[in-house]
């Protein structure tokens, strides 16, 4: 005789199915029904943890397993199986061994290693960066340089203040200075500007010379950047904002190339957030780059050929021309990052 499930009853056997469910579950996957005791794996940890490497470099890693008490105890069942889950590379499954992508950018906890059932894993995350920071040690004997000129350096007026180094070579000249103001030396035409040309020659091709992350439209107004190199085949410009996100790590690195000019308009704006710093932004120019009246500018620029800064520009930065001049207007204001 069929018998009529009431709601009592059908909540007793949904509970009975259900527990009946998990215990299948936990004999086809071996769950432990409590925690391992001292000497048995409980966790495992991947070292180095976070991995910051330049773009397909390899990189070992390594697995260590603990237990309860934080022993160091092997990782069973053997052997470690490693993995990729968030991308940054690709890793061999034996032994650990990762090689970077080409996409700069952090993946956090992307490498795993498991044991060989898989229920005890570690991870650890990985930062695609150019290393060492593209920091001062690119720039060599340019980098005491706020501007450093091929053919000559000019300032229309007071005020202005250069905070750093003045340098000219091949060429010789500099005029306004008075009443413009440098606080550092000044070289014209000297061993000492011929060797930070020649510096700055080489941190120009290096920075030319690194593989395009992002292509990017002319104007970057507006927008906000994670880590990286964007490019732009032919100009580049800045109308109201860009915004460089740093991503809480202290040495990303953006390096914006632009195949022909840099231009910004009034008042535009280069702003840091999350950690990026002046010292870590450069923008590397195929032939001129021009700052508008009023814009606050945040990095080094390597041009090939002049730079401009027109009224009441404020650069915490360097302006570099290989070969042309750099010429200032008046209320110009160049700060080393």
């Amino acid at each position: 005789m069929l018998r009529t499930l009431t709601a009592p009853r059908l909540a007793r056997l949904v509970v009975i199915v259900s527990f009946a469910a998990l215990l299948v579950a936990a004999c086809e996957h071996n769950i432990p029904s409590a925690p391992p005791a001292a000497g048995e794996l409980l966790t495992i940890t991947v070292t180095p943890n976070p991995a910051t490497m330049p773009p397909n470099f390899s990189q070992q890693f390594a697995a260590v397993g603990t237990d309860i008490t934080g022993a160091v105890v092997p990782i069973t069942p053997a052997p470690v199986a490693w993995s990729v889950v968030a991308g940054g590379g690709a890793i061999n499954s034996g032994s650990g061994v990762f090689a970077a992508g080409a996409t700069l950018g952090t993946f956090p906890s992307t490498v795993r290693a498991c044991n060989s059932t898989g229920f005890i894993c570690g991870f650890a995350t990985v930062i695609v960066a150019i290393t060492p920071p593209v920091g001062f040690p690119i720039l060599g004997r340019a980098s005491t340089y706020g501007i450093l000129a091929g053919s000559t350096v000019t300032c229309a007026g007071a005020p202005g203040t250069i905070n750093a180094d003045v340098g000219v070579s091949p060429g010789s000249t500099t005029t306004g200075f008075p009443p413009c103001t440098i606080s550092g030396a000044t070289h014209l035409a000297d061993a000492t500007a011929a060797n930070a040309q020649l510096d700055l020659t080489t941190a120009y091709n290096a920075l030319a010379g690194l593989a395009c992350g992002t292509t990017i439209t002319a104007d970057l107004g507006g927008t906000t950047l994670a880590p990286g190199v964007y490019c732009s085949p032919s100009s580049v410009g800045v109308t109201g904002t860009v915004t460089l996100n740093g991503q809480g790590n202290p040495n990303a690195l953006f390096v914006i190339q632009a195949g022909s000019t840099l231009t910004t308009g009034t008042s535009a704006n280069v702003a840091l957030i999350n950690g990026a710093q002046a010292k870590n932004v450069y923008w590397q120019l195929g032939s001129s780059g021009t700052l508008g009246t009023g814009t606050t500018f945040r990095g080094t620029i390597v041009a090939l050929t002049s730079i401009t800064l027109v009224d009441n520009v404020t650069m915490t930065g360097r302006a570099l021309a290989r070969n042309g001049a750099v010429s200032l207007g008046t209320g110009d204001t160049i700060n080393l990052p």
